[in-house]
């Protein structure tokens, strides 16, 4: 019997950023069901996630059938591939599995075997066409020119954020990794973005010019402040947002405008109760997410999103809470930078670190002078147990961590 768990996981870091033939040739042979449905291409440093959560809830809200491939997972590797928002059922995964094991053989003949993003991103393209969804919003999985994803062409790239991240892979300035984001563009089709720094803004502009790309830019084309949503297409005012975090509104901004573009050009109608719905009942499971009355979980695996979740620690700070930190990562990781900017922005903080059941996972002689906590299971039985009415535990760093955390409490008890 074909073992599909054993055969993807045995792929993990092959043939990893060696180009897009091999997969250009997988989905050929599959028989370009890329095709067969209108895509939403979203990449950027952070907010990826989140920006695809608000639009599939706008798009559901207005009756489409929406496939969403994000990464990397927080419960299961199902939830990668939903549709509007329900992850892929086993028997549906095993079978389309099968499917790409059979196509890989005719694939092997002229190159190399699939790797694991490989095999996850064609699972979901097939599943998208056999079940006639009406759009797919699909998450770059690193930078995006030479991304595994990048064999689509999506009628909107979305740019959520550039900031440093993965510069082994993407470059070392904001320059080098704008180039590989606006990588997803493509001609005469359309392109939203983040405000962006001057440089990363400049190369998007550059590049969109290049390919007759319609450019649309936060702060210029649209905004959302305080609520208040203003574009060419569409003004909303005092507009509630379901995700905690300032920043939120800024991705709330982004899939508002992909979202009324989209309609626009297909002429659908937009109902504004629907949409102010769709932003407020929005959900994204470990980004910022209060699981328990004194427990947030936030993947901020990376100092551009450690910086968002530490704007909002010092707001929680000046209401009067009374905060504690537990940091899990990875050795491959910036962690030490990581590490120390929350030492430094958080002073009065109670900064706690931990490993998790991980390979490649933080241990003690990796964080010296940190205060490492062995179990993060009896580290937080033991915090709800004293917690008061103004504590406040923030549970942060690696996706898998906060994967590995939240199943654990999930398990245990109701989420609140």
């Amino acid at each position: 019997m074909f073992e599909v768990e054993e055969w993807l996981h045995s792929r993990i870091g092959l043939n990893f950023r060696s180009g897009l033939g091999r997969m250009q040739r997988a989905v050929d042979l599959l028989g370009n069901p890329e095709k067969t449905y209108p895509i939403i291409h979203v990449t950027g440093t952070n907010g990826k996630g989140s920006t695809i959560a608000f639009m599939r809830e706008l798009f559901v809200s207005h009756g489409k059938k929406v496939g969403t491939f994000t990464s990397p997972h927080i419960i299961s590797i199902h939830d990668r591939i939903c549709i509007n928002g329900q992850p892929i059922a086993e028997e549906d995964f095993v079978r389309i599995a099968n499917q790409v094991n059979e196509m890989e053989k005719t694939l092997l003949r002229t190159h190399d075997q699939l790797s694991f993003f490989e095999l996850l991103t064609l699972i979901a393209l097939l599943y998208f066409k056999e079940q006639g969804v009406d759009l797919v919003l699909l998450e770059v999985g690193i930078g995006g020119l030479l991304d595994t994803t990048n064999v689509v062409t999506g009628e909107i790239a979305v740019i959520t954020s550039i900031g440093l991240d993965h510069q082994e892979t993407l470059g070392d300035s904001l320059e080098e990794i704008a180039k590989q984001k606006a990588g997803i563009f493509k001609a005469g089709k359309q392109a939203v973005i983040a405000k962006l720094t001057p440089e990363a803004e400049l190369v998007c502009q550059k590049r969109a010019k290049e390919l007759a790309v319609e450019l649309y830019q936060a702060g210029r084309d649209f905004t959302l402040n305080a609520g208040d949503f203003s574009s060419k297409l569409a003004n909303f005012s005092q507009l509630e947002i379901g995700l905690e975090g300032a920043y939120q509104q800024e991705n709330a901004s982004l899939a508002l405008q992909t979202f009324l573009l989209f309609m626009a050009s297909r002429e659908e109608k937009v109902e504004e109760e629907l949409v102010r719905q769709a932003l407020q009942e929005t959900h994204w499971a470990g980004r910022l997410e209060r699981i328990r009355p004194h427990i947030y979980l936030d993947g901020a695996h990376n100092l551009p999103a450690l910086t968002r979740l530490v704007e909002f620690i010092q707001g929680k700070i000046r209401q009067g809470y009374q905060v504690h930190v537990l940091f899990g990562a990875l050795k491959r990781k910036d962690y030490q930078g990581m590490l120390g900017y929350l030492t430094e922005q958080l002073p009065q903080v109670e900064l706690k670190v931990t490993g998790f059941d991980y390979k490649g996972s933080l241990d003690e002689k990796d964080v010296a002078g940190y205060d490492l906590i062995p179990s993060y299971g009896d580290f937080i039985r033991e915090f709800e147990d004293k917690a008061n009415d103004q504590d406040l535990l923030f549970v942060t760093g690696s996706l898998y961590f906060i994967s590995e955390v939240r199943g654990s409490l999930v398990g245990s008890d109701e989420i609140s």
